[in-house]
């Protein structure tokens, strides 16, 4: 056949676009902020649809467990995407070239060309289409070895983004004891509020700047990881995250005798997680529909923790540098939280709920009563 300097050079174009899109998703360990990009374009088409398709469930079980499918299932498209990307790269080249092929029982054209780049990306080796010029046999070496390499590499991808998911799942596991479910700022502090609980809750605000480093360097190297939702339908990653947001405000702005230096050090670290994972998925911040910390709530949450000994400021000052610093995630967050179809948490506790850890799915599917389990530290609640 002729040769196709054309279809040649869009081979190389279409090798070199997705090559370099695996290689930013992969192996580079830094965030990319160039706006176009195939897997950016890939991940906001299909997110999308996603999205439109779970909102169309009438249960909000069935849509969080449907959404929950997204993440695994689209890591794994997008690696079929970048593996079809590279066959049809390899055979546009192997056309452009002019099939210099021999075959067995076909003809020589582009469908060969597509056939014999996929067996040897898989390196398959059948033996039915051979290369005679030399600039095909070079393309089938080539090809072999990029496509052993990529596949090599994925292997190694994948049990990285589930280690990478469980580390993230732990402390939110764990915050389920301490903050109630879903995660709240004032139930968590409600149950610090024991003598010595100052001290714990420092050893608490110091795990979760650790978390939140570790979260934003695994969420901005690799952005998946973001759609992997938690194991329990009323928990989530950002919930986790504002819950401790808002319980480093109420210390730094309202608390005395409290770790304000620590609750510093770990709002700063879990606020820089939030805007920069904002800006990775381009949500930039917006201005939230209601209060999440109405006036009555506020009071009632001074009442609360009052009767527990934990005194909130109450002055125009501490409800100045509440708002103040309120305002340097809030709106990142909702964005944020909007974008992956999550929910913020407020700031007390909507009723009285069991903790995931007080529930078993036993009672649900044969009957068993299992007995009122004790309240960790205090028997009121909000």
């Amino acid at each position: 056949m002729i040769p196709a300097p054309g279809a040649f050079v869009a081979g190389v174009v279409v090798f070199l676009v997705v090559a370099w899109d695996s290689f930013e998703a992969i192996i580079l360990p830094r965030r990319v902020t160039r706006k176009f990009r195939l897997t950016r374009f890939y991940y906001r088409f299909t997110w999308r649809t996603w999205k439109i398709y779970a909102r169309m469930m009438s249960s909000p079980k069935a849509r969080e467990s449907f959404l929950g499918f997204y993440g695994p299932i689209s890591l794994l498209f997008l690696i079929g995407v970048w593996a079809i990307g590279l066959v049809f790269s390899f055979a546009l080249m192997q056309y452009g070239a002019g099939s210099a092929v021999n075959v067995t029982g076909l003809s020589r054209g582009f469908f060969t060309d597509l056939y014999l780049s996929g067996t040897t990306f898989f390196t398959l080796g059948l033996g039915d289409v051979i290369p005679r010029s030399g600039l095909a046999r070079f393309l089938v070496v080539a090809e072999a070895g990029f496509g052993f390499g990529f596949l090599a590499v994925i292997i190694g991808y994948l049990p990285f983004i589930y280690g990478a998911f469980a580390e993230r799942e732990v402390n939110i596991s764990l915050l389920d004891s301490r903050a109630g479910t879903p995660p709240t700022a004032g139930e968590l502090l409600r149950r610090h509020s024991f003598p010595g609980g100052d001290e714990a809750l420092r050893n608490l605000f110091k795990d979760w700047e650790l978390w939140s480093a570790q979260l934003m360097e695994s969420h901005l190297s690799y952005p998946v990881l973001a759609y992997f939702r938690s194991q329990h339908d009323n928990q989530s990653w950002i919930a986790a995250l504002i819950a401790i947001l808002d319980a480093c405000v109420l210390t730094i702005s309202g608390i005395e005798n409290s770790c304000s230096k620590q609750a510093e050090l770990t709002f700063a670290i879990a606020r820089h997680a939030v805007v920069d994972l904002s800006q990775v998925f381009g949500t930039p911040p917006r201005a939230l529909s209601h209060d999440r910390l109405p006036r009555e709530d506020l009071q009632l949450l001074r009442a609360t923790l009052a009767r527990h000994g934990m005194k909130l400021r109450d002055t125009p000052e501490a409800e100045a540098k509440l708002v103040e610093l309120r305002r340097l995630y809030e709106p990142y967050a909702h964005a944020l939280a909007a974008h992956l179809d999550q929910t913020l948490p407020p700031w007390i506790p909507a009723g009285k709920h069991k903790d995931n850890w007080q529930t078993t799915a036993w009672a649900q599917t044969t009957g068993h009563v299992e007995p009122e389990a004790a309240p960790l530290l205090h028997d009121d609640h909000f």
